[in-house]
């Protein structure tokens, strides 16, 4: 026990230490010194500074101080778009009027060198990790993964996002919109959560698991539990609008509480991946503005590339390949639905800009907006060519590999951008987009595929507002940079476990000076066996596979043909040197080798349709042999692939329901969506089983007779006519009540791969509907006692 001339001395000490403390400039709520050891987070809890005497009156109490980052650190929103190419904005001499962009460019810095991985998750992976894709386990996306480290797409904890490292130092952190990273098969109530943005450190999250979502009918979580939108399609519902409002009231109640707290936003909207949701009012804006054909069209935005500073006064326009036909050369009807399909894409870009507006407005009323750093990535990969040739008004149907003819696109053309299609534009509007680039999305071998234009805006700090930036750079850089503005450390530890380095560099030099020295002299990209190595100003390209085939699987890597730029000379890889410098070639080749050893890029895989159907991990590590599942009523929005597979094999499913007095319509089960899926659900009493094969053909059976009140046990049974391992065959389908079989019907094919963006639910039909008989999400009316799928 202390004495009390030891009390008194200690006081003492203690009255002068906090009278000093008191005469230091400080921020609010700011740890008198900066002795933290910030590598570790959580940051260490801090000792007790008060005096714990025998009772209150000779003691000091002391509250713990929260953690806050160092004086100064800025609040960060980083924006990225979706499929958006080079040459697509405005505000890059793209034809696409992006005024939002072209504001922030001239409050900012535009860069012209910045890359990404030609594909979204991994990109996402590398944006928020601040590690190469393969690193952080994203070599490809979740819908493909196998099981191998580098491409299981289960980010590793060695890898600890921005999120987590700002949280752990103070920020209040949140993220809306896409989520690409969390793998579909984690994203049901049996988690892990560890995955999810609330697990990777963003403490709010609202927006959708997955590579896309129906900007009508979205799949949202709001942190880990589903949500549903608070009003239709048909009463003006549009998910860009929807994340924008969550994400300006989040930012504007948190600086409400804790104005002195910094904001670190990540906002990701589903724009502009397909399907390109764009209002009416939007689409209609850009009638007649392609007219000239894409060629026209890329040349256009080449010239004002030119005349804006964006490119080099030196830099060729690449021609057009093979793979894309001559605009003169088409009919009437497909330049027709090929018109529509883009007049639609830059309604699209152009409404998400307008949205961006609203947040980025509410920002700049913020009480410390001109320390608000800006960091917005005009895309995750070069624009896509997913939507093939003709383009697709079924953007999952293309996917699966299956094709629709011309005349059946026309009959639906009114349709596009509405909630009744799913529509992607072709592969020429995709090159065009582009400029003055060759390739496109996934092809990681060209800048085409991965050179995407960013916009920094940081009012406090960068003064050269409206310049130029032409440092080589890529999105593993963006954490780094960040970390520096917050005068932050990477760091070492987060929640005990040993992080990796991390890969990018900081680039926050570049904010102050154009001439600042090259901050990346080497990266390597690889994506679907398309690969590249820059290197000092070179850089070597192997292509290996088209993003519109899926079936496409050379699997030879020795036979690909390698090219060599000097992109220091040649900004847009126009002249291919591998024929005159064949040594610089060959070291440039076995510099990728090294590099792919060193990032954990091997093995490489080519397979497309291959690896979806390849077999995925089981919810919660149950049997991935399993044959039986049982849910019940309430099991809603559980993602394709953590549900049964019942696709390319027979299977039964059988359901005891009551049904009252009052009858008992409903869904009973769903699978999908408007685009594709299977719903088994009552009708005027009766039983019905739809299948509706990608909107273009509906098989439909339906009981003779209706279902008895009170308890029954109903039952459909599919039998799959391919033989095993044969895919998308039809089959015979037999319907049942209490053990009589009250219907019949077949079906001559089937959905190999996947439905597509919706869910599968048990007592309802949530999102976009599988059948046109019934308005979403028809409830069951009755009691579900349980649901037995059984796979045989």
């Amino acid at each position: 026990m202390k004495n009390s001339s030891q009390t008194m001395l200690g006081s003492f000490f203690v009255i002068m230490l906090l009278a000093l403390a008191c005469n230091q400039p400080k921020q609010k709520n700011q740890p008198v010194t900066e002795a933290i050891d910030r590598t570790v987070i959580p940051l260490p809890e801090p000792e007790f500074g008060g005096i714990i005497g025998k009772t209150y009156k000779e003691s000091e109490s002391e509250w713990p101080k929260l953690p806050a980052p160092p004086a100064g650190a800025p609040n960060v929103v980083v924006i990225m778009l979706d499929d958006v190419g080079f040459g697509q904005t405005s505000t890059f001499g793209g034809p696409i009027p992006t005024p939002v962009l072209d504001q922030l460019a001239s409050q900012g810095l535009r860069y012209t060198r910045f890359h990404t991985t030609a594909i979204c998750g991994p990109s996402r992976a590398a944006l928020i990790t601040g590690r190469n894709h393969h690193n952080a386990g994203s070599g490809f996306l979740a819908e493909w993964a196998t099981g191998f480290p580098s491409y299981n797409n289960m980010i590793p904890k060695s890898t600890a996002t921005i999120g987590a490292t700002l949280k752990g130092n103070g920020y209040a952190t949140s993220w809306f919109g896409k989520n690409h990273n969390t793998p579909d098969w984690e994203s049901s109530v049996a988690g892990p959560f560890d995955r999810w943005p609330t697990g990777m450190g963003f403490e709010y999250f609202y927006g959708f698991i997955g590579g896309e979502t129906n900007q009508y009918y979205p799949v949202i979580f709001e942190n880990t539990k589903a949500v549903e939108p608070d009003k239709s399609p048909e009463e003006g519902y549009h998910f860009m609008a929807d994340m924008t409002d969550k994400a300006i009231n989040y930012m504007q109640y948190s600086k409400a509480v804790a104005p002195d707290k910094p904001v670190f936003m990540y906002f990701a909207p589903g724009a502009a991946h397909a399907p390109h949701h764009a209002p009416k009012e939007w689409s209609t804006k850009f009638k007649g503005k392609f007219d000239a054909g894409w060629e026209k069209v890329r040349e256009e935005t080449y010239q004002r590339q030119l005349d804006m500073g964006i490119i080099p006064r030196d830099t060729k326009l690449t021609p057009r390949p093979e793979w894309v036909p001559a605009w003169d050369t088409l009919s009437l009807d497909q330049k027709k639905l090929y018109l529509r399909l883009m007049e639609n894409f830059a309604g699209y870009l152009a409404y998400t800009d307008h949205e961006i507006g609203r947040l980025i407005d509410a920002i700049h009323q913020l009480p410390d907006a001109d320390n608000t750093m800006i960091i917005y990535v005009v895309g995750d990969n070069g624009a896509s060519a997913e939507g093939g040739p003709d383009g697709t008004l079924n953007e999952v149907k293309a996917l699966n590999g299956f094709s629709t003819p011309m005349e059946e696109n026309l009959k639906h053309i009114d349709d596009i951008g509405g909630p009744k299609g799913e529509p992607h534009y072709p592969v020429g509007w995709a090159w065009s987009g582009n400029a003055p680039f060759q390739w496109v999305k996934q092809v990681a071998s060209h800048f085409g595929g991965t050179r995407n234009p960013m916009v920094v805006s940081w009012p406090a700090q960068i003064k050269d507002v409206g310049g130029i930036r032409t440092q080589f750079l890529h999105l593993i850089d963006v954490v780094p940079t960040i970390l520096d503005a917050a005068n932050l450390p990477a760091p070492k530890t987060v929640n005990g476990v040993v992080q990796k380095p991390m890969d990018g560099v900081s680039f926050l030099s570049t904010f102050h000076d154009a001439n600042a020295k090259p901050v990346r002299n080497r990266q390597y990209f690889e994506v679907f066996s398309n690969r590249a190595i820059y290197d000092n100003g070179w850089i070597a390209a192997a292509q290996h596979t088209f993003p519109w085939r899926q079936d496409y699987a050379p699997g030879n890597w020795d036979n690909d043909t390698w090219e060599l730029y000097n992109i220091d000379d040649d900004f847009s890889e126009a002249n291919d040197l591998a024929a005159s410098n064949p040594e610089k070639l060959a070291e440039m080749k076995a510099l990728f080798d090294e590099e792919a050893k060193k990032n954990s890029v091997y093995p490489l895989d080519d397979r497309g349709t291959g690896r979806i159907y390849e077999a995925k991990p089981s919810p919660g590590g149950s049997d991935p042999k399993r044959k039986h599942f049982t849910y019940y009523a309430g099991t809603t929005r559980l993602a394709e692939t953590a549900a049964p597979n019942m696709k390319n094999k027979s299977h039964t499913i059988t359901a005891e329901i009551n049904i009252p007095a009052n009858g008992g319509d409903g869904v009973l089960v769903a699978e999908g969506g408007s685009g594709g899926g299977f719903a088994l659900y009552i009708k005027d009493g009766k039983l019905v089983y739809e299948y509706n094969f990608f909107d273009e053909d509906r098989y439909i059976v339906t009981s003779t007779e209706k279902i008895p009140v009170g308890k029954s046990t109903v039952q459909m049974e599919f039998i799959y006519e391919g033989e095993e391992g044969e895919m998308a065959k039809g089959g015979h389908i037999n319907l049942f009540a209490n053990g009589n079989k009250i219907g019949e019907g077949k079906m001559d094919k089937s959905i190999p791969g996947r439905f597509g963006i919706d869910t599968f639910g048990i007592g309802e039909d949530t999102g976009s509907p599988v059948s046109k008989d019934y308005s979403p999400p028809f409830v069951f009316a009755g009691n579900i006692l349980k649901v037995d799928i059984d796979l045989k």
